[in-house]
């Protein structure tokens, strides 16, 4: 099995995944310091108590995850379920690595991207860039690859691939044309998507003001699941460590309503 020291992995990861782009909520890397030679990763959507048990059992030596710790405005002190979870990572000598925003961008292993693929969405791209909008570009553009179709059978389609059903908001016999998308939690961002043009915005998450929003600007707003939307970029990722260095990666989903 091959190995690599942990802060070559980290350096490689930040070179590639280039956190310093962006204004995060956590920091990205390497989190908590384990061992100091890492042979076997396990990757996932957060860094739960349940995936470190997990990497725990298959004898890990790293996880390296989308949902790190340390965000911003939470109680700083070690207590409770966060002392648990540290206390768990530190006594098992596991490295913790998180990339939050970074994974979401990335035009290869990121969520978006990654997303496209799995609900068969086609990014307009410039000059070899995808077309982006919203803060840091999180809000991808682009078409159904069919062409059109309708916002219910959009829905139908995510059901199937997220395996969970979508919150659809909307005219349901809207034809869909031009979408909009950002994983996880990013309804914040619905005002840009309908400032380009699009159909529809697909995200994680809804908040209240989505509803109206949707209703009167006639763009459609599907919610499919933060966790849902975010299982791909992190599995990409840890193929990514295993073409490029040899070692072991293994993607555990502890699932996840929200």
């Amino acid at each position: 099995m091959s190995e690599i020291f942990t802060q070559d992995l980290v350096k490689w990861l930040d070179e590639n995944l280039k956190p310093h782009l962006y204004q995060d909520y956590a920091p990205n890397g390497l989190q908590v310091q384990g061992r100091s030679v890492i042979k076997k990763v396990i990757t996932g959507v957060t860094a739960s108590q349940a995936l470190l048990e997990k990497a725990i059992e298959y004898q890990a030596d790293a996880v390296i995850v989308h949902h790190g710790w340390f965000w911003k405005n939470e109680d700083v002190r070690i207590l409770g379920a966060k002392y648990q979870r540290i206390a768990l990572a530190i006594k098992h000598d596991l490295n913790v690595i998180g990339y939050h925003l970074p994974l979401d961008a990335h035009p290869e292993w990121g969520n978006n991207r990654q997303l496209a693929n799995v609900l068969d969405l086609q990014p307009f791209y410039e000059d070899d860039q995808p077309q982006t909008c919203g803060r840091s570009g999180l809000v991808w553009q682009g078409s159904v690859v069919t062409g059109e179709t309708t916002l219910a059978d959009l829905g139908v389609l995510i059901s199937q691939r997220l395996e969970r059903e979508p919150l659809l908001i909307g005219d349901t016999d809207k034809v869909i044309r031009k979408v909009a998308w950002c994983t996880g939690g990013g309804q914040g961002m619905f005002q840009d998507a309908i400032d380009a043009g699009v159909d529809v915005f697909i995200t994680g998450e809804a908040s209240e003001p989505v509803y109206h929003m949707a209703r009167e600007s006639g763009v459609a707003f599907i919610a499919a699941g933060h966790h849902a939307t975010e299982r791909y970029g992190i599995q990409a990722l840890g193929n990514a460590l295993v073409d490029r260095f040899g070692i072991a990666a293994t993607f555990v989903d502890i699932p996840n309503p929200v």
